[in-house]
């Protein structure tokens, strides 16, 4: 499997610091789990970015901005070569 350069506890941090709440979802309270499906190329380049389960319009938006700006990726491999692999990660909007 694909691995984010530092790890699991490091892809967490980075969409924690990265997600900016959109103003018009924080007025009409608009919260959700966003599932964002994308590639891992055997470059280790994040591409292919699509919303697997939206949310809101607004919120799909962010989650779709926040994953297109992930550094390049340890890439997976099968039989010791790389190979680009699919992934989808859960980006949680709630409101404090």
């Amino acid at each position: 499997m694909p691995e984010y350069p530092g790890g699991q506890q490091e892809l967490v941090k980075f969409i924690a610091t990265s997600v900016r709440y959109p103003y018009d979802a924080m007025k009409n309270k608009i919260q959700g789990k966003v599932a964002v499906r994308f590639v891992v190329g055997k470059d280790g380049i994040v591409k292919k970015v699509k919303i697997a389960r939206g949310v809101d319009p607004l919120l799909d938006a962010e989650a779709l901005r926040v994953v297109s700006t992930f550094p390049k990726w340890t890439p997976g491999k099968e039989k010791g070569k790389a190979v680009a692999v699919g992934f989808t990660i859960p980006i949680n909007f709630k409101l404090q």
